[in-house]
């Protein structure tokens, strides 16, 4: 053991400082260039990671440069009477700056790491960035910076060559652990050197072993709780929720976004009756929803909520969405992690309310979704049901002007699916607000929603009430969104009568037929079998085969003749298995009818005319 430990003390109190210095200043800059979009980042980014790539002596060479007497730091300081070239702070400094990126890069990473979802609906929560970033980001990311800490400190004590070109190898004032060992090889004192290199691998390997150990018990701490969660059960929400009334009340949206595959054009209004935007994957439908409660920015376009504009290109206005008074609720909830379920639902409420009624609107909440008793815990805790119900509790919470559900029972299985979407209902039938729900599920849309949106490809297909919707689509994309499996390409032949080409048949219909006819169909469950062959819109048909589900049985017909393979075949028809097992054993050819009243016509797709 060496007589002089001048070395460990001068280590430590560098690359403590050093470690100190570069947690906040590595911390700022992760934050700062995760959400930096301007044209310089790569150029930044290549800068902030340059230390790590370059070698030591280059960046210890370039220090000498800047701080050096002649350097521009070094002249600042020479008028001060202030130098760093040879003391301690130059070691200090050159770890600072070889430590720097380490702490940038995995404070980065844990930052990108945190689901985008949590800081959307907390901004729909009216948080500050400030308040986004200390009771979420920072706390959700505190693992990766504890490692990010570690590692700076471990890479701070470990430096060498930047350290010897900026401080020199002073003994009793720069000498550090790494140059004693550098010197004392040099000098043939091998068990100096061993003493040394032992010590800086117990110091750095504590530190990453510690860290280590601290995330596993982390770990089981979080996965003991899992489990500990009962059902979602059959309640029922029974909460009442009111809003002060305005003069000009209803959503109004009328946007367009530009992005380098997609193009969003829609305009459309919104009252107190829930709407549904209904439309396959990458239609537009939750884009429209993030525009609305400003997540988005539209290229153009003006939002209004009750009379107050939330975003006009042409005036400039884009409120931000702590100020727009919307609640969101998407598909993976969103439930902060760090938070327990109390937390969670007090996120939104109005800072300036007393700790009283606070407590006493999330017993209220609690009560009204049926979580009583279950405050205390966090979300990892609960079953996807109850983490939806306080989702849902924590968006009306702060009483929304309006309510985005962006496909709210994706991630559910078909019981508790069911059982949730009879709440939702009930809950919205007592909110006062507006409702814009979600979905790529039509019978869901159905059941929840009084006015459906039907998008496709950006654009707005068709708009009313779902009962327009369901019984006359306007055209085949429309009629596919809601179900219908039959078409045909159809040709006007009379006043009442279209000539269905793909089927072989003429049809009466009863239905005004559209100027730009294009298509005529039927929806499965609809077809009529009958015996009375004399009725109009009556053919003979063969089965060509069958599809079985659960409660009913998909029959493929082919008209007029047999068919001569699998896939000869012109409708399907529904039916359920009583009625299957009557018809299954008559003879061919059963005759088909379509019903004029059922029949639907419908124009052109939009994707046509482009």
């Amino acid at each position: 053991m060496p007589q002089d430990l001048s070395p460990l003390w001068i280590s430590l109190k560098t690359s403590l400082l050093a470690t100190f210095i570069t947690f906040f200043i590595g911390i700022a800059a992760a934050y700062w260039m995760l959400r930096y979009r301007g044209k310089g980042k790569s150029l930044i980014e290549g800068l902030f990671v340059a230390p790590l790539i370059l070698p030591p002596t280059v960046v210890g060479f370039i220090l000498l440069v800047f701080f050096g007497k002649n350097g521009p730091a070094g002249k600042l300081m020479q008028s001060f009477d202030f130098s760093i070239v040879f003391t301690w702070y130059g070691a200090a400094i050159a770890a600072t700056v070889v430590a720097f990126p380490l702490m940038y890069k995995t404070a980065l990473g844990a930052f990108e790491q945190i689901d985008q979802n949590l800081l959307r609906v907390a901004r729909t929560l009216s948080a500050t960035e400030s308040i986004i970033f200390w009771r979420i980001s920072l706390p959700l990311a505190l693992p990766g910076i504890v490692a990010a800490t570690t590692l700076a400190f471990a890479r701070a004590l470990g430096e060498f060559g930047a350290t010897l070109m900026l401080a020199g190898n002073i003994p009793g004032q720069t000498q550090t652990i790494p140059m004693a060992i550098y010197f004392a090889v040099e000098a043939g004192a091998m068990d100096e050197a061993w003493f040394w290199a032992i010590a800086i691998m117990v110091i750095s390997l504590s530190g990453i072993i510690g860290v280590n150990f601290w995330q596993e018990f982390r770990e089981k701490a979080r996965a003991g709780g899992v489990g500990e969660a009962g059902g979602a059960g059959g309640e029922i929400f029974s909460r009442s929720y009111t809003l002060q009334a305005t003069s000009e009340s209803g959503l109004l949206v009328d946007i367009e976004k530009i992005l380098p595959s997609f193009h969003l054009k829609v305009a459309f209004a919104a009252n107190e009756q829930p709407l549904g935007l209904l439309g396959g994957s990458g239609a537009g439908k939750s884009m429209i929803l993030r525009c609305i409660a400003g997540i988005e920015t539209p290229t153009k376009g003006r939002i209004v909520l009750n009379g107050r504009v939330l975003f006009d290109s042409q005036q400039g206005i884009n409120i931000p969405s702590r100020d727009r008074h919307i609640g969101l609720l998407v598909q993976n909830y969103a439930l902060f992690p760090n938070m327990t379920v109390v937390q969670n639902i007090a996120f939104g409420l109005p800072k300036q309310l007393s700790k009283l009624a606070i407590k006493q609107q999330i017993e209220a909440q609690l009560i009204a979704v049926q979580l009583s008793g279950l405050g205390d815990r966090y979300p990892h805790q609960l079953s996807g049901g109850q983490q939806q119900r306080v989702a849902l509790a924590r968006a009306l919470a702060s009483q929304p002007e309006v309510l985005l559900l962006d496909e709210p029972f994706s991630a559910l299985d078909t019981h508790l699916r069911s059982q949730l979407e009879q709440q939702m209902v009930a809950t919205l039938t007592s909110y006062q607000g507006i409702t814009l729900f979600v979905t790529h599920n039509m019978e869901e849309a159905y059941r929840v929603c009084t006015n459906l949106l039907v998008m496709e490809q950006g654009k707005a297909i068709q708009y009313g009430s779902k009962n327009d919707i369901f019984e006359r689509p306007a055209t085949v994309s429309v009629a596919q969104l809601t179900g219908c499996k039959n078409f045909s390409g159809a040709v006007v032949k009379a006043v009442q009568e279209v000539e269905a080409v793909d089927w072989g048949c003429r049809l009466r219909v009863i239905q005004p037929i559209p100027d730009q006819l294009s298509s005529v169909g039927i929806r499965a469950h609809q077809l009529i079998f009958t015996n009375d062959s004399s009725q109009d819109n009556t053919f003979p048909c063969w089965l060509v085969r069958t599809s079985e589900t659960p409660h009913r049985m998909t029959l493929f017909l082919k008209l007029h003749s047999a068919h001569s393979n699998s896939n000869d075949y012109h409708l399907q028809a529904e039916v359920f298995k009583e009625k299957w097992a009557i018809m299954k054993d008559q003879p061919l050819p059963w005759y088909v009818h379509l019903d004029p009243l059922r029949l639907i016509l419908m124009e052109r797709d939009f994707n046509e005319y482009c």
